[in-house]
């Protein structure tokens, strides 16, 4: 009887029930309006070419190995060549470690590899996914290579996490062939495949990297092109409002405490550590470029970079890295903090110290539902699940709250919009609610039912 009335109340539960929306969502995601829709078949990928051996190169080319696809690992130079192939191997040898792969099926695995320092072979492959660094210049000469040197049905994907994919291809006439295929660090552990389509990019190209993603055991999601895409554009506002209000004097750790005790992997400080001072402000300097009136121009982190403090790659950022990736505090960051906000000539709000967790989770979320509901409004992403799904498995958004909208939907448009009002009269217009979300406020409509215009495109 106590089993049968647990089970119950389980059944019931909010938990419950933001685990089925997962569950379905899920499978939801294969269902592309305008792609998977018109009857076309997955061709056969027979060779994958990746460009550059780094972190994000040899993890793309460990997944690809895993799941039985020769892959061509082209890099500039021996020494970068090695030290890629040596990525690879670290990768695979962790699973060996782990007793989730045989040094049987590890030499097979590692067999599937060739290195490469020029585009000879370039002439078999089926795929190439360039993993370069985030520069647009770099990128626009790759593309214009491949275009001479890969055949004419090849795929031609870019990994980049944040640069417009129409600004890649611009130097090419392929421009039907050119696809976004982002992966998430790690890329061979991390479940979500980010396909980015543009206006160009053909219908035949997205079914065959959706059935690729399938694969290699990812979750992928057909989303539109923008600066930062779907996760990435969703989730910039989740660093910045952590920077902006430890501008106004509230505590790092504290902010970090609050994320993790409300599901999330790591808090904004822990992951901007994570991913590299670098890159935080490479992707900062895209979204500045491209959204500037709701970017918060924090000093913070680039006064850090000045002083060799990088992230958990120099051992140290927001925190010390002293025993290999156990991150502790480090009081040192007051005196970076105390001349952040003597830059931005703010002075502590002594009522943000008082806060509880829940309001400290609302003012690092809010910010990544107002920018989701304008992905959404702008058709970048097809559906609000999509965006749960994206939240859950590419920033570790927790799944037993059903993704970031679902979670939106829990709380409501209303009171959602009210708090980003209070915060745009009181911090600025980095809070001020976008439009589909004042509509859902004001009619009471949840932020994940489609829009009327939305609803019409699709039938």
């Amino acid at each position: 009887m106590q089993e049968a009335n647990a089970f119950q109340s389980l059944l019931f539960s909010d938990t419950c029930k933001s685990l089925l929306h997962v569950f379905f969502s899920q499978r939801a995601t294969s269902k592309v309006p305008g792609a998977t829709d018109l009857g076309l078949m997955p061709r056969k990928i027979t060779k994958v070419a990746i460009l550059g051996g780094g972190l994000m190169g040899s993890g793309i080319a460990t997944a690809m190995i895993l799941s039985n696809y020769p892959v061509l690992l082209k890099e500039v130079n021996e020494k970068f060549l090695n030290a890629g192939i040596d990525r690879i191997k670290a990768n695979l040898q962790s699973r060996v470690r782990k007793g989730k792969m045989t040094e049987e099926r590890y030499e097979k695995a590692l067999s599937l590899v060739t290195g490469a320092l020029g585009y000879e072979k370039f002439k078999e492959v089926d795929l190439v996914i360039e993993a370069v660094i985030e520069n647009v210049k770099l990128k626009q000469q790759i593309f214009a290579d491949l275009e001479k040197y890969c055949p004419s049905h090849c795929i031609l994907a870019t990994n980049t996490s944040t640069i417009d994919l129409n600004l890649i291809g611009e130097k090419t006439k392929s421009q039907d062939r050119i696809v976004g295929a982002h992966f998430f660090s790690p890329a061979h552990v991390m479940p979500l495949l980010e396909i980015v389509r543009t206006q160009h990019t053909s219908a035949q190209v997205v079914v065959d990297l959706l059935d690729v993603g399938k694969r290699i055991k990812k979750t992928p999601i057909v989303v539109g092109n923008c600066t930062g895409f779907a996760v990435n554009r969703m989730f910039f506002p989740y660093t910045q409002s952590a920077l902006l209000f430890v501008d106004y004097g509230m505590d790092v750790y504290k902010i970090d405490r609050a994320c993790t005790k409300f599901g999330m992997p790591m808090g904004p400080f822990r992951l901007a550590d994570l991913v590299g001072f670098g890159v935080a402000v490479a992707t900062g300097m895209q979204y500045l470029e491209n959204f500037p009136e709701r970017v918060y121009k924090s000093m913070l982190i680039p006064i850090m970079m000045e002083d060799k403090r990088a992230g958990e790659a120099s051992r140290k950022g927001f925190y010390k890295y002293e025993d290999k990736r156990k991150a502790t505090p480090d009081p040192e960051i007051m005196t970076y903090i105390q001349k952040s906000r003597s830059m931005a000539g703010v002075t502590p709000d002594a009522e943000l110290m008082k806060l509880s967790d829940k309001d400290i989770v609302e003012m690092v979320f809010f910010p990544v539902i107002n920018e989701a509901c304008r992905v959404l409004d702008e058709g970048i992403a097809v559906k609000a699940s999509d965006l749960d799904i994206a939240s859950i498995f590419g920033m570790g958004f927790p799944p037993y709250r059903g993704g970031v909208m679902l979670w939106g939907d829990s709380i409501g448009a209303k009171y959602i919009h009210g708090k980003l009002q209070e915060w745009a009269k009181r911090y600025g217009s980095f809070f001020e609610p976008c439009s589909y979300l004042a509509e859902r406020a004001a009619k009471g409509i949840p932020l994940s039912a489609p829009a009327a215009s939305q609803v019409k495109s699709r039938l």
